[in-house]
C-alpha cells in the first residue's frame, strides 16, 4: 500500500493541475475578448520577480498614467494580465459597479487573500470578517455613528485641531514648516475612537508608535502582490506557534518588519481595550474622568454591545480587532476598514485639499472668506456641528471636488463567487469588433473597482472631469451624473465605495477634515513651497506626496498668519 503513495500523490497532482489548466483556458477564452492594454511580458523581472503582466503597472507606485490609459483607451471594464496568464477586469462603468458593489453583491467578495491578510494583523475585525459575521459586526456598529454621536465628537475634533493650530501658529514666525498631519489625524482617531491620547503635538519628534504605524502602510504595500498566493496556503500551516516559527525562519527582510510592528501594535491596542474594559466596569465616574468622557467610539460600542441579545453581541476578540484598527495608523487598500478617517486616509485627503488650495489661491481665499463670517466675532467659541454640516456650502464643495478628483485609495478588489454577468452603461466594443453591453465574469475571477476612474469618468462627469472645480458642487450636478447608478455611499462618489463592505464611518471621517480645514484656513495662509516641483504623489496603498527620491511622505508648504 506505502507504494501505492507517490503514484497516488502525483495523480493528485496531476489532477489539480490539469483542473487549474482548463480553468485557466476557459477564463481566457472568455475574457480575451475583452479590450485591454497589452502585457509588458509574460515574464517579467521589474518592479518584482514574481510578477507578471500588467501588475506590475497596476500596483507600480508610479502607475497615474497607466490607470489614466486604462480609463479613457479601453472603456468602463478592461481586460488586464496577471500572473501565468490569469485574467482580472478593471472596472469603473456605473451600471457594473452597480452590480459588483449593491445588485449582486452576494455573488462579490473581498479577496480572500485580503480578509486572510487582515485576520493576520487585525484578528476578528469588521475588515477581516465575511458573510454573516460581517454583517453582525455592521449592525452593531451603525448606531455608534449616529447624528446624536458625532455630534459629541465635534468638540474632541476641535480640542485637537487647536493643538495642531497652536503648533504650527508659534513656529511659523521662524519661516516655512511642514504640517504633521498624518499625526493629527492619529490623534483624531484616537481621542475620538478611542478615548486615548497617542500625542501632544507639540514636540518635534514624532512618537515612535506613530513611526512604526506608519511604515506598516508601507511594508504591507510591498507585500501585497506575492501574499496574495502564499497566505491562502499558509495560514492553514499548523498552529500559531508552528506559523510564528516559519515566520521568524523565513529569510524575507519585509516579513520581519511587519511581523514586529504587528506586534507593537496588538500591544498598544491590548492595552488601550484593558483600560477601556475596566474604566467601564468601575461605573460611569471612571468613564467620565477618561478622555473623551466616555463619547468616543470604541466606549459606545463596549456599552451598546453589553446590553444587546446574546445573538447580536460580539465577543471580546472582535471588540479587540476593531480597537486594533483604530489605533493604527495602517490602512490598507479598501475602505471598509472601520473608520476611513483612521489615520493615513484622513492625513493625504487633508494633505492634498491643502496642496490643491496652495494651488489655487483664489479657491483658498473663497474658502477662508466663508469660514471667518461663519466664525464672526466667536473667536472663542467653536464652530457647531450644524454649522459644520449646513452652514458651510463651500468647506463642503472644496472637500467633495478633493475627494473626487483625488480619492486617498485609487482601487479595490472584489472576487466573483460565480459566474456573473455584469451589464454596462456604456458598450464596449470587443477584440473581434462587435458591441456587446454586457460581460460574463466567470468564477474566480478579481474585478479591480477603480475609484479613481470612476470619479473621473468623463462619461459621467463631463470634459472638466479632471479639473479642480468646487463650484460644481454649488449648483445642480449634470444629469450624466444624477442618471449614473453610481453606487458610492457619498455624493455620487466612489470615493467611500459602496455595498456591504462601504465605508461605515464616511460622515465621522467628513466631519473631522472639515474640523481640521476650518481651524488651519481660517487662520494660515498655504503657498507652495520652493520644493514643489520635487514633490510627487505615490499610488502606495493610499496616495502621499514625497519629495525627489526620499520615500517619506511630505509635503512642504509655506505657511504664514493671515
Amino acid at each position: 500500500m506505502s507504494s501505492l503513495v507517490p503514484q497516488l500523490a502525483l495523480a493528485a497532482a496531476a489532477v489539480v493541475c490539469t483542473r487549474w489548466l482548463w480553468t485557466l483556458i476557459s477564463v481566457r477564452r472568455i475574457l480575451d475578448n475583452i479590450p485591454g492594454p497589452p502585457s509588458p511580458s509574460f515574464w517579467i523581472a521589474v518592479p518584482k520577480p514574481w510578477l507578471a503582466g500588467n501588475f506590475g503597472q497596476i500596483y507600480s507606485v508610479d502607475g497615474w498614467a497607466f490607470h489614466q490609459q486604462l480609463a479613457e483607451k479601453y472603456g468602463g471594464v478592461v481586460r488586464v494580465d496577471g500572473l501565468f496568464g490569469e485574467k482580472q477586469l478593471y472596472a469603473f462603468d456605473p451600471k457594473a459597479l452597480h452590480h459588483v458593489l449593491l445588485k449582486d453583491q452576494d455573488s462579490f467578495e473581498a479577496p480572500i487573500e485580503f480578509t486572510r491578510m487582515q485576520s493576520v494583523i487585525f484578528g476578528e475585525a469588521l475588515v477581516s470578517s465575511t458573510g454573516a459575521q460581517h454583517r453582525k459586526q455592521r449592525k452593531m456598529f451603525n448606531p455608534v455613528f449616529s447624528a446624536a454621536h458625532l455630534r459629541n465628537m465635534v468638540p474632541i475634533f476641535f480640542g485637537v485641531g487647536k493643538k495642531l493650530r497652536a503648533a504650527i501658529e508659534a513656529k511659523v514666525k521662524n519661516g516655512p514648516k511642514e504640517v504633521w498631519m498624518s499625526r493629527t489625524a492619529l490623534e483624531l482617531v484616537g481621542q475620538a475612537g478611542l478615548g486615548h491620547s497617542f500625542d501632544t503635538l507639540v514636540e518635534d519628534a514624532v512618537p515612535a508608535y506613530i513611526t512604526s504605524a506608519q511604515n506598516m502602510q508601507i511594508t504591507i504595500f510591498r507585500m501585497a502582490l506575492p501574499s496574495r498566493y502564499i497566505l491562502p496556503w499558509a495560514v492553514k500551516i499548523g498552529g500559531p506557534k508552528f506559523r510564528r516559527f516559519i515566520v521568524n525562519i523565513t529569510p524575507w527582510k519585509d516579513l520581519h518588519t511587519a511581523r514586529d510592528i504587528i506586534d507593537d501594535l496588538h500591544q498598544s491596542a491590548v492595552n488601550i481595550y484593558t483600560a477601556k474594559k475596566k474604566a467601564l466596569e468601575a461605573g460611569d465616574e471612571a468613564v467620565a474622568a477618561q478622555i473623551a468622557q466616555g463619547k468616543d467610539i470604541i466606549s459606545i460600542l463596549m456599552k451598546d454591545n453589553s446590553d444587546a441579545s446574546t445573538k447580536d453581541r460580539l465577543s471580546e476578540a472582535e471588540i479587540l480587532g476593531q480597537v486594533y484598527i483604530l489605533s493604527t495608523a495602517f490602512r490598507s487598500r479598501d475602505p471598509s476598514l472601520l473608520v476611513f478617517a483612521s489615520t493615513d486616509t484622513t492625513s493625504a485627503a487633508l494633505a492634498r485639499t491643502l496642496y490643491l488650495l496652495a494651488h489655487n489661491p483664489d479657491v483658498q481665499e473663497k474658502l477662508r472668506r466663508e469660514i471667518n463670517e461663519t466664525q464672526g466675532d466667536r473667536e472663542d467659541q467653536d464652530l457647531t456641528y450644524d454649522e459644520l454640516t449646513s452652514k458651510l456650502p463651500y468647506l463642503d464643495a472644496v472637500c467633495r471636488e478633493s475627494l473626487r478628483l483625488h480619492p486617498p485609495i485609487s482601487f479595490v478588489s472584489r472576487t466573483a463567487q460565480k459566474d456573473v454577468v455584469l451589464p454596462l452603461s456604456t458598450p464596449i466594443v470587443t477584440v473581434s469588433g462587435s458591441t456587446v453591453s454586457e460581460v460574463v465574469v466567470p468564477a474566480g475571477i478579481n474585478v479591480l473597482v477603480s475609484i479613481l476612474a470612476s470619479n473621473r469618468n468623463e462619461a459621467v462627469w463631463g470634459p472638466d472631469c479632471l479639473e479642480f472645480k468646487p463650484e460644481r458642487w454649488l449648483s445642480p450636478l449634470p444629469q450624466t451624473v444624477v442618471d449614473a447608478p453610481i453606487p458610492g455611499v457619498y455624493s455620487n462618489l466612489m470615493t467611500f465605495i459602496g455595498g456591504p463592505r462601504s465605508c461605515i464611518g464616511f460622515k465621522f471621517s467628513q466631519l473631522e477634515m472639515k474640523v481640521i480645514l476650518s481651524l488651519l484656513v481660517g487662520r494660515f495662509k498655504f503657498s507652495l513651497s520652493d520644493k514643489d516641483s520635487e514633490i510627487s504623489w505615490k499610488m502606495s496603498s493610499i496616495a502621499v506626496p514625497n519629495v525627489g527620491s526620499d520615500s517619506t511622505p511630505q509635503l512642504p508648504m509655506k505657511v504664514e498668519l493671515v
